[in-house]
């Protein structure tokens, strides 16, 4: 028998160079920690909205039903844009949304915790 014949066959992965093993103490797929204390720290960039110090905060029962209003994707994506420029859009695509949340966020315009999303103050 020739000696190629002897030989194992070749895999793909035998072109690859092997990594090393981890060492005692590693736990797999992590790095070493340089700076523990930025590791604890995590950052969420928040829009500030411009409130003035007069509003009142508006009806908790007002407030859920236009955060389900932002739930339902039935009237389209909500970010980037007022409640009420979605609410038009809605109408003008033929979905028939509700036609308190127009009237609620006509009333509460000024509000800014009525007149954007519940995503609104979060960057993307």
């Amino acid at each position: 028998m020739s000696r190629r014949a002897m030989e194992q066959p070749r895999r793909i992965t035998d072109s690859f160079p092997r990594r090393r093993r981890r060492g005692p103490g590693r736990p797999p797929g992590r790095l070493k920690d340089k700076n523990k204390k930025d590791k604890d720290k995590v950052q969420v960039k928040v829009r500030e909205c411009p409130r003035t110090p007069s509003q009142r905060p508006p009806d908790p029962a007002l407030l859920e039903m236009l955060r389900r209003f932002d739930l339902s994707w039935e009237y389209g994506p909500c970010t980037g844009i007022t409640r009420l420029q979605r609410w038009e859009r809605a109408q003008e695509l033929g979905l028939s949304p509700p036609g308190s949340i127009r009237d609620a966020l006509l009333e509460h315009k000024d509000n800014p915790d009525v007149t954007y999303s519940l995503w609104h103050e979060y960057e993307l």
